[in-house]
């Protein structure tokens, strides 16, 4: 019985106790050091360009590419360019052979002849209207034929249509290469060509692309696409370049596709202003494409306002006095914001800032508050130690 009313006795000591430590603890956190807990700058009211961009992420991609292909079929017999190799507009890739071609440009000039022989003759004879008509029309169709002659012989010749570099060669000598359709003759050259080989058929092409010529193809979040045309500019940031790369949107894809995120987005094309020699196709890029462009505009950090009620206010520092300044406020752009009145050039306003108070960034060691400090002496209120649950422990 003794020990049990010993044992309550010692609880209820233990409560008077607590209060006390609790409230010295309080006085100690409101008297402590408390310096530079809230700071305050100064910034000058300018005047600036604002701007309001829409991010688009990508990668490099040649300007122009050309899969240049004969659009007569024949035998290769000649392929003038390798991989890497650079070319200028005009300049030959390759040929096949042509004889056939030659024969039917030949025959296709001799029909045209005869064709025209043959309505001179009817016209001098007193011919009818009828038979002139279609002499006539076996003209039209004889010179028709032989421009398509023509142009097959000169389609044996493969040329670049574009300057650039060659990435891929798709065809080598003795290989029969065709496109169906195609404007001349499709007859093989193998028996006229001494040279020619039908051991193998290809439809294979020599790709171009442009050096020095590049846009960004990237994409943009659906909820901006609406935001962009034609025409806009866009600064861009590729990977290995240190210097910021102009361009202008050149294209806005009207249907949306699905990032890799499973979000839909839609494609931009920015063609990248001017040579750069320093860009490689395939580097990732990120372009800033303005959409809004607003000069000459009066800012101030928007740190610096402070609203009461409707009404916004600065705090403008006159001959060393800080002198509370109702102002009229526009739009607002990442940290700066339009003053439209209240305000002028070259103003100097209070900027409001935070700095962490002295002593924190610790988690707080042994005898210690978070935020730095020692604890108070606790080492006379009896037992040398705080209570168990007192800060600290």
């Amino acid at each position: 019985m003794p020990r049990f009313l010993s044992g309550r006795r010692r609880v209820w000591l233990a409560v008077p106790v607590l209060l006390v430590l609790v409230a010295i603890t309080g006085a100690w956190l409101l008297t402590r050091d408390t310096t530079a807990s809230a700071t305050a700058s100064t910034a000058t009211v300018t005047r600036q360009t604002l701007q309001q961009t829409v991010s688009a992420d990508g990668s490099i991609a040649a300007r122009k590419s050309r899969d240049e292909a004969f659009e007569v079929s024949g035998t290769v017999t000649r392929v003038a360019v390798d991989e890497g190799d650079r070319v200028h507009r005009g300049q030959v890739l390759a040929t096949v052979g042509h004889a056939t071609l030659v024969a039917t440009r030949t025959a296709a000039s001799t029909s045209l002849d005869a064709a025209v022989t043959q309505l001179d003759d009817d016209q001098d004879a007193g011919a009818s209207d009828v038979q002139i008509a279609a002499d006539q029309t076996a003209v039209v169709a004889a010179r028709a034929t032989l421009a398509d002659a023509r142009q097959a012989v000169d389609d044996a010749t493969l040329r670049a249509t574009i300057a650039g570099t060659v990435t891929s060669v798709g065809i080598s000598r003795g290989e029969t290469v065709g496109t169906s359709g195609s404007s001349g003759s499709t007859a093989s050259t193998g028996s006229t060509d001494p040279t020619s080989s039908t051991d193998s058929s290809t439809s294979g092409a020599i790709t171009i692309v442009s050096t020095g010529s590049y846009v960004v193809d990237a994409t943009v979040a659906a909820e901006d696409a609406d935001q962009l045309e034609k025409g806009l500019q866009a600064e861009i940031t590729a990977t290995g370049v240190d210097d910021t790369i102009y361009g202008t949107v050149s294209e806005v894809g009207l249907v949306a596709e699905t990032n890799d995120s499973g979000a839909a987005v839609f494609p931009v094309t920015i063609a990248i202003t001017g040579k750069q020699k320093d860009l490689y196709a395939g580097v990732t890029a990120t372009a800033s494409i303005i959409v809004k462009q607003e000069p000459d505009v009066l800012t101030v950090s928007s740190r610096a306002l402070s609203t009461e009620g409707d009404k916004t206010y600065v705090t403008v520092l006159v001959d060393g006095d800080e002198v509370k300044t109702e102002v009229t406020t526009g739009q607002t752009y990442g940290m700066s914001t339009e003053i439209t009145s209240g305000l002028e050039e070259g103003d100097e306003v209070v900027v409001q800032g935070f700095t962490p108070p002295s002593g924190s960034g610790g988690d707080g060691g042994e005898g210690q508050l978070p935020g730095g400090g020692e604890l108070p002496d606790f080492s006379q209120m009896g037992g040398g130690q705080p209570p168990a649950g007192a800060p600290g422990q």
